[in-house]
């Protein structure tokens, strides 16, 4: 059966950083493309970054370009979202996803994790 498990969500003040990480059980990760998503209150859950299974293709929102960096560790199967510059706007539902086409990085992807929080206060 495959799993997404995302950790790393929490409450930080603007301008601060947090890391996200994400594993796979049950999927082959270092065959996959994977994608950090999220949704914020009242809207609905958009692409922020996307990465392929052999790392050579990033995908990045305009809203979190210069500010997040996606990386995995596919000997660790490890999937990263290292996030800086922390905005009250980043406050969301953070997801991650495994399957799915990195280059578009839409929310089509097929396996999903539950989520994780990160609150971002002014």
């Amino acid at each position: 059966q495959v799993q997404v498990v995302e950790s790393g969500g929490g409450l930080v003040q603007a301008g601060g950083s947090l890391t996200l990480s994400c594993t796979t059980p049950g999927l082959n990760f270092a065959d996959v493309n994977m994608g950090w998503f999220r949704r914020a209150p009242g809207k609905e859950r958009e692409g922020i970054s996307c990465i392929s299974w052999s790392t050579l293709r990033t995908y990045y929102a305009d809203s979190v370009k210069g500010r997040f960096t996606i990386s995995r560790d596919n000997a660790q199967n490890t999937l990263f979202l290292h996030m800086n510059g922390l905005k009250p706007g980043d406050t969301a539902m953070y997801y991650c996803a495994a399957g799915g086409d990195d280059r578009t990085c839409r929310p089509d992807f097929p396996y999903w994790g539950q989520g994780t929080q990160v609150t971002v206060s002014s």
